[in-house]
């Protein structure tokens, strides 16, 4: 509002017919003051849009950079050298004889495993008397574990009872455990050997006429054959037979040879490349909603004129289009049954890419890991590297952009808003003189008027 009609907004309210009778009533200061303002708050209004832009823009940003960076992680399982794509599986013909695992590494093959017998964990059991704390005679009692030096244990008035005895032969530590089990004969020492096969054998003998002790279990090695070849093994989990493969025996079936399959783990690796198509759509479909156009608003997303999201856009479908030549029976993501909808976004057909990862699992591995220069992954590395990387990524630059532009937006908000704030205050002080100036005229006037007529 100009300062004319500011003005003419004072005089009229001067003028005005009000509840008090007219002149004298004073003026609106509020509403003065907003008009004196209008341009100046038309102006922040302006600036604080443009910053609620710039926010709509940066959160949508945000939302893009974190679908690079989940697809980027799904990439990583693919092209990683020692990633899922190298796992192996061990599969048993037979789990309730043996079941099997193997690292990485491992050499893929079939074998013929069978099981004559399983380890056993030596063990001895005392006879029975009538309570844990029955005194026994004293003497002592002489244990040997395997080939290892005899250890003697003495029973005294201190610990001759099988409670006593117990706490001195586990206080010996010297491979075995010794508890007190009950049952209906009465109370007996169970002593077990900590180390199975024939290295924790135990052997148990008492000086005379000391508690008897009756064995067990004789500890004895498990023995099996792979591929003919005997093994002989002090556990059950057996790790020596089959480079990087760990065989855990169940039960012996001698005469019953069990089928090991060492193969590449299909399984995980079709999770790892349907997770990367998830992550990869997840992005798509993101990009795509900033173009899509709503009816209602007549709008697009905050994001349609970036151009760092155009080349997001342009560069990952660039990408799943990248095929490689010489790469065996895979040398495109079509060869693995992954084709582009219509809309940017890919399907997978699980049965084809089943397939390839059993029939050609090293081809599926060149095609994604990064130690092929010219693969497939090796692109892919490098195109989402130019475009998350944290420091240097072109969403990082712009997502840094965006947040500088809203830090220098937010100061000049804040300067202009002191700014009027102060002419705010200055103004209502002028308009408030004016309004009590206009509140006294009819006095004066009235003065006036008595002094005229004395005159008169």
């Amino acid at each position: 509002m100009s300062t004319t009609n500011i003005g003419a907004s004072v005089l009229a309210g001067a003028q005005s017919t009000s509840s008090s009778g007219g002149l004298g009533s004073g003026i609106d200061v509020s509403e003065l003051v907003s008009a004196a303002l209008a341009n100046q708050t038309a102006e922040l209004n302006l600036l604080q849009g443009q910053q609620q832009t710039l926010s709509t823009e940066s959160s949508a940003l945000s939302q893009i950079n974190t679908d690079l960076q989940n697809l980027q992680n799904a990439a990583l399982d693919l092209t990683d050298p020692a990633g899922v794509l190298t796992d192996l599986t061990a599969t048993s013909s037979n789990n309730s004889v043996l079941t099997a695992s193997a690292a990485s590494g491992a050499t893929e093959g079939i074998y013929n495993v069978e099981v004559n017998n399983l380890a056993t964990t030596s063990s001895y059991y005392s006879d029975a008397v009538a309570t844990a704390d029955t005194p026994i005679a004293t003497g002592s009692l002489t244990i040997q574990v395997g080939s290892s030096t005899p250890t003697t244990i003495t029973i005294d008035d201190a610990n001759n009872t099988l409670n006593g005895l117990a706490a001195a032969i586990n206080g010996a530590n010297i491979g075995l455990t010794a508890s007190v089990i009950n049952d209906a004969s009465g109370a007996r020492l169970a002593i077990l050997s900590n180390t199975s096969g024939a290295p924790g054998d135990l052997t148990v003998t008492p000086s005379s006429d000391e508690i008897n002790f009756t064995k067990a279990v004789t500890g004895t090695n498990a023995s099996l054959t792979v591929d003919g070849i005997p093994i002989s093994s002090s556990t059950n989990t057996v790790t020596s037979a089959i480079p990087g493969v760990t065989l855990n025996l169940a039960t012996a079936s001698p005469g019953t040879p069990v089928s090991l399959t060492v193969g590449a783990d299909t399984t995980d690796a079709a999770n790892a490349i349907n997770s990367f198509v998830t992550a990869y759509n997840q992005l798509v479909t993101d990009v795509d909603a900033q173009y899509a156009v709503d009816p209602t608003t007549n709008t697009a997303g905050p994001l349609i004129g970036d151009s760092t999201l155009q080349l997001v856009q342009t560069s990952v479908l660039s990408a799943i289009a990248y095929s490689t030549a010489g790469n065996g029976s895979v040398n495109s993501l079509a060869d693995l049954g992954i084709t582009v909808n219509d809309d940017g976004t890919l399907a997978v057909d699980n049965g084809q890419l089943t397939a390839a990862l059993q029939n050609d699992p090293a081809s599926v591995q060149s095609f994604f890991q990064t130690t092929n220069s010219s693969s497939f992954g090796s692109n892919l590395d490098q195109l989402l590297s130019n475009l998350a990387d944290p420091a240097t990524g072109a969403v990082a630059v712009d997502a840094t952009g965006l947040q500088q532009q809203q830090t220098d937006l937010g100061q000049q908000i804040s300067d202009f808003e002191d700014q009027i704030n102060t002419q705010q205050q200055q103004l209502t002080q002028q308009f408030d003189q004016v309004d009590v100036t206009l509140q006294e005229l009819p006095v004066l006037l009235s003065q006036t008027q008595s002094q005229l007529a004395s005159l008169g």
